[in-house]
């Protein structure tokens, strides 16, 4: 019986990504039948809100969909349609895995670092004003249940996939009270696991030495807008925004994403790459238990990147529809 799937092509570069995805998916002859949602810069010329009810609606319904980057408009009132549908679907942790992979030259050899970003309060609760006419107030939420369950989180996947380390990041030495309130709930949870050694690090020293000591760091958990930066510094570290994996998860759903923007600027011009969304959409055949699936995808995509076949942001001159058939020819071959 194949697994329903909510699906967002995006916009931009978003629907080449799919058809991308699409292609080895056939390949690797994955039963999955992709529920069609509508969200993003689309619905929002259409005079529809950026993600409509129905849409939320549905990802409620099936319980996990995957997701092609989307426009938020500029100067249009709009809200980020990534933030809209993490709250509205209460996709409480963004887990980032990034790591070394073959093929992808970077500095940072040996990477191997799981992020679990907290998703929704923060700075991203979004709760803003302005206090006077030229002063604006910016209210950063911080809760006790937010930050356990993020925390709590960490330490499980931790647990399960044997990894040894977690750390939490956070500058309550600035902070005492918001991110105080962090730091002592992942004190309180950390005694729970006693075989997971686990330790704090201020977000500014923690920066500095991913890129210096990145070996030593295992899951790194943190509130939302230290999470937003630190991910996309590791998905650097990693090779970039275009190979870097993304997932949301809550109680109820689990969402699937690139985490680079739509470009644009690139859309209708094959060239953009499509592994982002790709190794998302592993992490979703993992999430669904289709574990065998996501192991041949990942190795037929790691044996295209070491034979040569390359988009033009990882130094090769593949198109976005030739990289796809290629990982598709490896997993056929």
């Amino acid at each position: 019986m194949a697994h329903q799937v909510a699906l967002i092509r995006g916009d931009g570069i978003g629907p080449e990504l799919v058809q991308a995805v699409e292609t080895v998916f056939d390949a690797a002859q994955v039963n999955i039948d992709w529920i069609e949602v509508e969200a993003g810069l689309k619905c929002v010329e259409a005079g529809k809100p950026i993600v409509p009810e129905e849409t939320i609606g549905k990802i409620k319904e099936l319980g996990i969909g995957l997701k092609a980057p989307m426009t938020t408009p500029i100067g249009k009132g709009s809200v980020s349609p990534n933030v809209t549908l993490r709250k509205k679907l209460d996709l409480y942790a963004c887990v980032r895995p990034v790591y070394s992979m073959p093929g992808v030259p970077t500095p940072f050899n040996g990477l191997d670092v799981v992020i679990f970003r907290e998703n929704t309060e923060d700075l991203y609760a979004q709760i803003e004003y302005m206090a006077t006419p030229t002063v604006a107030h910016t209210v950063k939420l911080i809760s006790e249940k937010g930050s356990e369950r993020i925390i709590r989180a960490a330490f499980e996947y931790a647990r399960k996939n044997g990894r040894k380390k977690v750390t939490c990041v956070h500058k309550a030495n600035i902070m005492k009270i918001g991110d105080g309130l962090f730091l002592r709930t992942f004190n309180r949870i950390k005694e729970e696991y006693p075989e997971i050694e686990s330790w704090d690090n201020i977000v500014d020293a923690q920066c500095m030495q991913l890129v210096t000591r990145w070996k030593q760091f295992d899951v790194l958990v943190m509130p939302n807008l230290y999470g937003d930066i630190v991910s996309d510094l590791c998905a650097g570290m990693m090779g970039g925004l275009g190979v870097a994996p993304g997932a949301n998860y809550g109680t109820k759903a689990a969402l699937f994403e690139a985490v680079h923007g739509s470009a644009p600027k690139y859309a209708g011009m094959n060239k953009a790459n499509p592994t982002a969304l790709l190794l998302s959409a592993t992490l979703m055949l993992d999430h669904l238990g289709e574990h065998d699936a996501r192991t041949k995808i990942e190795a037929a995509l790691r044996t295209t990147i070491e034979s040569g076949v390359k988009t033009y942001d990882l130094g090769g001159t593949a198109t976005t529809s030739e990289y796809a058939q290629a990982i598709a020819a490896a997993l056929k071959g």
